[in-house]
């Protein structure tokens, strides 16, 4: 198993200056987050770790006075993310009780990918991260002060010690 951590590089470009849309069409500026624990992650409503939504909410429910998930669907990994925004938010909420915020789907990977996604994987915007998603599911930590101090891959619970004991 994977698990990449920050080495002692200074970030060069602050987290909390970035923004992203909701999948409702609303802005989420990400000053909104500072003060708080943030855990990224890709999401598909068609892939074998699909399940981890029941993990993820209930990690937020537990941790939400100090930890925001935000889930960014992507149909970059064998088309496993079909549907439009609404039919994503829709599928999250009926099957799993997601709660915690859903963007708008975009792309996490090559010449479209999301911005919050080229931060957490541009070594010379977050300080010290290359890796990208290597499938859905993919968990990028990013502490109270905008500083990104892990990734977990897919195979990675989210309620594994490796990502609970950093809360």
């Amino acid at each position: 198993m994977l698990i990449l951590m920050r080495s002692l590089l200074p970030h060069r470009n602050p987290f909390h200056s970035l923004h992203a849309t909701l999948n409702s069409k609303q802005p989420f500026d990400f000053a909104e987050l500072t003060g708080k624990k943030v855990l990224i992650v890709n999401v598909a409503s068609n892939c074998g770790y699909t399940p981890q939504y029941t993990e993820l909410e209930s990690l937020y429910q537990q941790y939400k006075t100090k930890l925001v998930i935000l889930g960014f669907p992507a149909n970059d990994f064998k088309e496993q993310e079909p549907g439009s925004d609404a039919e994503i938010a829709s599928f999250c909420k009926l099957n799993f009780g997601v709660t915690f915020p859903l963007f708008q789907k975009q792309s996490v990977l090559n010449v479209n990918q999301n911005p919050v996604y080229k931060w957490l994987t541009d070594s010379s915007a977050n300080g010290w991260n290359e890796q990208k998603p290597t499938w859905n599911f993919c968990k990028y930590l990013v502490d109270e002060e905008g500083k990104l101090v892990a990734f977990f891959p897919s195979a990675v619970s989210p309620l594994d010690d490796a990502i609970v004991s950093r809360l």
